[in-house]
């Protein structure tokens, strides 16, 4: 990670940067406009009446108070064109952002557990990948999360509801409120998603209860491909080693990590990032949180000094992480090269 050239102006590479995003909640880029509009066209009643109402709930400072908020906003989310809206709507704003390929998490418990068929939620959600990719030229994924504070056979039911479609989904992930809740509390579950060809992620959020425990139980226990957040495992050398070893992905996301903690895990993140980790940086919820993926990259560039070598290296992980073919990898990878050189970064 050199750079050639001396000084780069920063916030212009990062905007054009080409970025891959690896975790993002679909469920959480529901806009406060858009919420409003899907309310106001389903006739569903909500306390706001207007864009500005909406934002003043969008208010929280912890994940639980996050959480109580979060679901019930999906009460708006009830059609295809529904889920469509929401998918594409995140994907344009991403591809403006300069993100060239992205997987996405969705929550289809929060919407079949209020009555809403599973087919419903995916052919939205699958419509928008492939409307996106030919309108916007993004390329796009779906991972299933299930929510672990609901049982594990609620999850095993899904998962099962989701084989007819799993051509339609890249992999499952676990996530939602992680007190008391550990991975291995999925291991069966997450055995059978490997049994049928999904690749496997899992939230281990930042400074939970049992966080390095958790850690360990998705790399040790239940062989994940990636982790979700995770960055508390700065605490435990030893599963540095074996995730580095792995050439495990870590998803962070600097911007949210601020609002649920105070504390973007700047330190840790570029901790990770120079020990040789493919650690990357993410919007999460980006609807609830103010920032997309260029603010992202801008909140930790400037909050930890990094240098647009760094910057580049952050964007090469993601790609590496990504559960792409090795030939759009290639491409990606080959696309970003070019971008740096343009700057006289390497």
């Amino acid at each position: 990670m050199t750079d050639v050239t001396s000084p780069v102006d920063l916030t212009a590479f990062i905007a054009g940067l080409p970025k891959c995003e690896l975790h993002v909640h679909l469920e959480g880029t529901l806009a406060p406009e858009l919420k409003l509009s899907l309310a106001n066209r389903n006739n569903i009643a909500i306390a706001e009446t207007t864009v500005a109402e909406v934002e003043a709930t969008y208010q929280f400072d912890s994940l639980t108070s996050f959480l109580a908020i979060y679901y019930p906003a999906m009460n708006v989310l009830l059609t295809d064109d529904d889920f469509f809206d929401l998918a594409f709507t995140y994907l344009t704003k991403a591809a403006s952002q300069g993100v060239r390929h992205v997987e996405m998490f969705f929550d289809p418990q929060a919407h079949t557990g209020r009555g809403v068929p599973f087919q419903t939620v995916i052919r939205g959600y699958r419509r928008a990948v492939v409307t996106a990719q030919a309108q916007l030229g993004i390329s796009a994924e779906l991972i299933l999360c299930f929510l672990r504070d609901l049982s594990a056979e609620f999850a095993m039911a899904t998962l099962m509801e989701s084989l007819p479609y799993k051509d339609w989904i890249i992999g499952v992930g676990l996530d939602s409120d992680e007190r008391g809740n550990p991975p291995s509390k999925f291991a069966a579950v997450f055995a059978r998603a490997r049994t049928e060809g999904y690749m496997l992620t899992m939230h281990c959020d930042i400074d939970q209860v049992g966080s390095i425990e958790h850690i360990r139980q998705a790399l040790e226990e239940i062989g994940v491909d990636r982790i979700d957040h995770g960055s508390n495992i700065v605490e435990s050398p030893a599963l540095v080693a074996e995730a580095k070893r792995r050439g495990i992905g870590f998803t962070c996301c600097p911007v949210s990590n601020s609002f649920v903690t105070h504390d973007m895990k700047s330190k840790e993140i570029v901790e990770l990032l120079r020990g040789g980790l493919k650690v990357t940086v993410n919007s999460d919820d980006p609807a609830y949180f103010g920032g997309y993926m260029t603010e992202n990259y801008a909140a930790l560039a400037e909050h930890a000094g990094l240098t647009a070598a760094e910057v580049l290296a952050l964007a090469r992980n993601a790609f590496d992480a990504a559960w792409l073919t090795s030939r759009a990898r290639s491409g990606f990878l080959d696309e970003l090269d070019a971008y740096g050189a343009s700057f006289g970064v390497s």
